[in-house]
C-alpha cells in the first residue's frame, strides 16, 4: 500500500530514542522529509545522521525542549525555515517510565508537575505552534504518543497525565477536523527499546526477581505473548500519519499487543 507520505514534512519529537526514533526513521522510509526535536544534542544529531544515511531522505536535527514555551516557538519556526512547513507532528516527547509504583504514598507533586508540563502541556505547546501551517496548506495529521496506563490504575501521575494526551485529542481533533486535520492519540503498553534492557532491570531488582522473569510476566499479560517492539508501534504511528487514516479521528488506538481481560469497544 501506498500510503502517499512521499514529499511530506514531518516533525517527530522525542526524535533522538525510543518510539520517536522508530517513527522518524518509518515516516523516512515512506518519503517523509523529518524534523528530529529533543534536548540532547549529541543524541539527537546521532539520530539524524541514522536516519538520513538509511532512508535518503532529508533529516534535520533541532534541539529543543517541549516543557519550555519559547523554546518550542523557536524550534517550529525552524523546522518551517528548514522543511518549508509542517504536514504531519507526531508528539513523542516525554519521561519514559520505569514501572515504578505510583500510589498515593507515593505520589511527588513535584514529578507530577514535570510530567504534564513535558507530555501534556509539551503537546499542546507543539501542537499550537504546527497548526498555523497545516491550516495554510489545508491538511494536516497530528498523532500523540500516550500509553496504556490511561486505562488502569496502580499509577496516578501515569494515569492521569495519559488520560490528559487522550482528552486534549479529542478536543482538538473535533476542532481541527473541518481544517482537513486528523488529531489521534496511540496507547502503547511496555515496549522494546534501546532503553529496554535498564528499565527491565529496574524493574526486577523492585520486584526482587530476575530480568528474565519479569519479561516472562510482562509478555504473559500480553494477548500476542511477548512485547511489542518500538518499530511495531511505530507502523501504526506512520499509518495514522497518512492520508489513508482520514476515517480515523479524535480516537485512541492501543498498540501494546492486546491487553489480556477488559473489553473496550
Amino acid at each position: 500500500m501506498d500510503l502517499e507520505l512521499a514529499g511530506k514534512r514531518a516533525l517527530v519529537t522525542g526524535g533522538s530514542r525510543g518510539i520517536g526514533l522508530a517513527v522518524a526513521r518509518a515516516l523516512a522510509a515512506e518519503g517523509a522529509d523529518v524534523a528530529l526535536l529533543a534536548r540532547d544534542k549529541a543524541a539527537l544529531e546521532a539520530a539524524r545522521d541514522s536516519v538520513a544515511a538509511a532512508s535518503g531522505r532529508r533529516v534535520i536535527a533541532v534541539s529543543a525542549d517541549t516543557g519550555d514555551d519559547r523554546s518550542v516557538r523557536e524550534a517550529v519556526d525552524a523546522v518551517a525555515g528548514e522543511l518549508g512547513g509542517a504536514d504531519i507532528l507526531v508528539n513523542a516527547a516525554a519521561r519514559p517510565n520505569t514501572g515504578a509504583p505510583g500510589g498515593i504514598d507515593e505520589f511527588d507533586a513535584g514529578e507530577f508537575s514535570e510530567q504534564v508540563n513535558v507530555k501534556v502541556l509539551g503537546y499542546l505547546r507543539c501542537i499550537r505552534a504546527v497548526v498555523p501551517l497545516m491550516r495554510a496548506s489545508g491538511w494536516g495529521r497530528i498523532v500523540n504518543v500516550s500509553g496504556l496506563a490511561a486505562r488502569t490504575t496502580g499509577a496516578i501521575t501515569g494515569t492521569i497525565r495519559n488520560v490528559a494526551v487522550s482528552a486534549l485529542t479529542k478536543n482538538l481533533a473535533d476542532e481541527l477536523g473541518k481544517d482537513g486535520i486528523n488529531v489521534t492519540v496511540v496507547h502503547p503498553g511496555v515496549t522494546v527499546t534501546e532503553q529496554s534492557p535498564e528499565i527491565l532491570a529496574l524493574r526486577a531488582a523492585r520486584a526482587g526477581v530476575s530480568v528474565t522473569e519479569i519479561e516472562r510476566r510482562l509478555g504473559a499479560a500480553v494477548g500476542i505473548g511477548r512485547l511489542v517492539t518500538a518499530e511495531e508501534v511505530a507502523a501504526v504511528v506512520v499509518f495514522l500519519a497518512s492520508p489513508k487514516s482520514v476515517a480515523i479521528n479524535g480516537d485512541a488506538i492501543a498498540v501494546g499487543g492486546g491487553t489480556k481481560g477488559p473489553l473496550y469497544y
